[in-house]
């Protein structure tokens, strides 16, 4: 094997690494270490926990002993040179002998990005930067959007035919019984409030990888209309260990959540703190049941002259709780409101091989819509992936990384 393919190997296993600690690691980043010795033998590797306090490098050093002098660092993100819950982990490296490190990408904090190269190579550290990076930035996307804007990633997220339609018809229902915002798709993609609720628009193993975005992200977030209608939980079931509970947040304007809707009496039993409301104006009565169940209520203006929610306030406020990401399960209303909100940083669209039709059907984003073609939202570096018959398209609205 040739050296170049040894240290992609061995990068590579820095990056499974650092994906164990998707669920755990945030509001850092997700960071894998692992050490070689100069035959190539793994001497010592590292996964970063938030709750476990050291950093990768760090744990890799412990692991590797005497061994680490003269070894090389594989690492999918900058070693850090500043103080922060540790010390700086470039003095560890440098007073364990290491002699190269091999990284995929500079650390994305404009504050403090490059400094622990430099530190390294002033110490006469043999440093190489860019292997494998695009799967590191990848990686560690929501970080970057977070510490460069202190708000969290957002990740549009939707089930839909081929056509564009995320549920049929809803059931005929008198106006006043049923307000234009309730009429909205269930966040897992079936119907929202008509006979068409309970089935599937996606296969289950669509709704299997779905659970898998779920504890990829810090939050979700719906609207009222998606409780109302679906009474759901909102949970994370793929399985795996998180060190935080996925935060469910729902923009109620209203303040019209049910009492006894699942996902309140789930906040009054178990007492995780991990329902926040945000709603424009409320019942002082109803907020005050509501927070004995334990859940946040937070008031936020709503925007004029259409009432939108105010989405990026609401951002900022899930930035100052350390949420780096969000992903939006709500209806076509939601969606539009996103997406005419300009928050929405990449979609994750699932499609069924079925078609829909019918003007009554619900679309994928229902408002004003963008006027011209050149507003259109334009979605960039699209990868695509296959559930079985299914397909999800994968895309950027805008870089993470970028200003």
């Amino acid at each position: 094997m040739s050296a170049h393919s040894a240290d992609e190997q061995l990068l590579h296993r820095a990056l499974e690494l650092a994906r164990q600690g998707t669920g755990l690691a945030s509001p850092n980043p997700y960071v894998g270490a692992v050490i070689a010795d100069a035959h190539g033998n793994v001497v010592g590797i590292g996964t970063y926990t938030y709750a476990g306090v050291k950093h990768a490098e760090v744990l890799a050093l412990e692991a590797a002993g005497n061994k680490a002098r003269g070894a090389t660092l594989y690492i999918n993100l900058e070693p850090h040179a500043h103080q922060g819950r540790t010390p700086p982990c470039t003095d560890a490296l440098i007073a364990a002998g290491i002699h190269r490190v091999v990284a995929s990408m500079p650390d994305p904090n404009p504050k403090v990005s490059g400094k622990g190269f430099d530190k390294l190579r002033a110490a006469g550290v043999h440093v190489e930067v860019g292997r494998l990076e695009e799967q590191a930035r990848r990686l560690n996307e929501a970080f970057a959007r977070y510490i460069r804007h202190g708000t969290p990633l957002v990740t549009l997220k939707a089930a839909m035919t081929l056509d564009g339609k995320i549920a049929p018809p809803p059931d005929e229902t008198p106006p006043d019984e049923t307000p234009p915002d309730e009429a909205m798709a269930r966040s897992d993609g079936s119907a929202a409030g008509g006979g068409f609720s309970g089935n599937w628009i996606t296969s289950e193993v669509a709704r299997a990888h779905v659970q898998e975005l779920r504890h990829q992200n810090d939050a979700l977030l719906v609207g009222a209309g998606t409780i109302l209608s679906d009474n759901p939980l909102l949970t994370d079931r793929s399985g795996r260990g998180r060190r935080r509970p996925l935060l469910r947040v729902i923009l109620d304007s209203r303040l019209r959540l049910p009492l006894d809707s699942r996902i309140v009496q789930s906040a009054a039993a178990e007492r995780k703190n991990d329902v926040l409301v945000f709603c424009a104006s409320a019942d002082e009565l109803k907020k005050s049941q509501l927070e004995q169940c334990g859940i946040r209520v937070e008031k936020i203006p709503a925007l004029e002259p259409d009432a939108r929610p105010d989405l990026p306030a609401i951002l900022r406020q899930l930035g100052q709780l350390e949420i780096t990401s969000v992903m939006i399960e709500g209806g076509a209303t939601i969606n539009w409101t996103a997406l005419a909100s300009n928050v929405v940083d990449k979609v994750f669209l699932y499609y069924a091989p079925k078609i829909l039709a019918g003007s009554g059907s619900i679309p994928f984003a229902a408002g004003a819509g963008f006027r011209q073609m050149s507003q259109a939202a334009q979605v960039k570096h699209v990868h695509l992936h296959r559930f079985g018959e299914d397909f999800a398209v994968e895309g950027y609205l805008r870089d993470p990384y970028g200003e």
